[in-house]
């Protein structure tokens, strides 16, 4: 669904789009105006589809699977989702909390899967999604944990509130791992409605995998300037 209403441009029959060129006449001073169709010669599109085209109503769109094929003789570095001897930061908005409670405890229970250790996880509850860029920053920044996950809910209301504290959360979530090179992961619901938040409650356990498979990732880099 777009943020905003869709409209064609209204343009006047005689505006549409063609090249007007301007041809000197040899026996006169003036200019004769000539219509051409740039496009002329072109070939003809072999397929009518396009992939920008939204999908129908009720139709979902689904992300493309499948794995990284690297040739052989390259050097590849690839993080693992373990949590072996890990220490985990997870900050949660309070707001929305019907949602953000069932996410908390599925991101709880991923790390458990994943072998970390209850004492070795630390929670930070906030008060909505707006302050979870800064409180991951904080944790970040004291060098204690391997990774941060940050979980909230945005439901698009009436006004348009939604599109900034969703824009923001994600953005300032971005810094906080750049600023800092510590793993944070976007575990932030920014849907249309409840219900759709509902049905995506598993994000957390993929904040969860993301954020220990990239810490995962960072420490083999890290062992590798030691010894390169």
């Amino acid at each position: 669904m777009s943020d905003y209403p869709h409209r064609e441009l209204d343009v006047p029959p005689e505006e549409e789009a063609a090249e007007t060129v301007y041809l000197a006449d040899e026996s006169s001073e003036e200019a004769q105006v000539v219509e051409e169709d740039p496009f002329e010669g072109w070939p003809e599109a072999q397929s009518a589809d396009v992939i920008e085209d939204l999908p129908e109503d009720g139709v979902s769109v689904e992300h493309v699977s499948g794995e990284i094929d690297v040739p052989d003789g390259y050097t590849v570095y690839e993080g693992t989702p373990t949590g072996h001897r890990r220490t985990v930061a997870l900050v949660v908005s309070r707001f929305n909390g019907g949602l953000t409670n069932r996410m908390l405890a599925r991101a709880l229970d991923a790390l458990d899967e994943a072998g970390v250790e209850p004492e070795a996880v630390t929670v930070m509850p906030v008060p909505g999604a707006f302050e979870l860029p800064v409180a991951a920053m904080a944790l970040a920044k004291t060098r204690r944990y391997a990774c941060v996950v940050a979980l909230g809910a945005i439901v698009r209301g009436e006004t348009p509130h939604f599109d900034y504290i969703a824009t923001e959360a994600a953005s300032g979530l971005q810094l906080a791992a750049i600023e800092t090179g510590i793993p944070v992961a976007f575990g932030v619901l920014t849907v249309e409605t409840l219900a759709q938040g509902e049905a995506r409650v598993e994000r957390a356990a993929d904040a969860v995998r993301g954020a220990l498979e990239m810490a995962d990732l960072f420490a083999q880099l890290r062992a590798s300037a030691k010894t390169g």
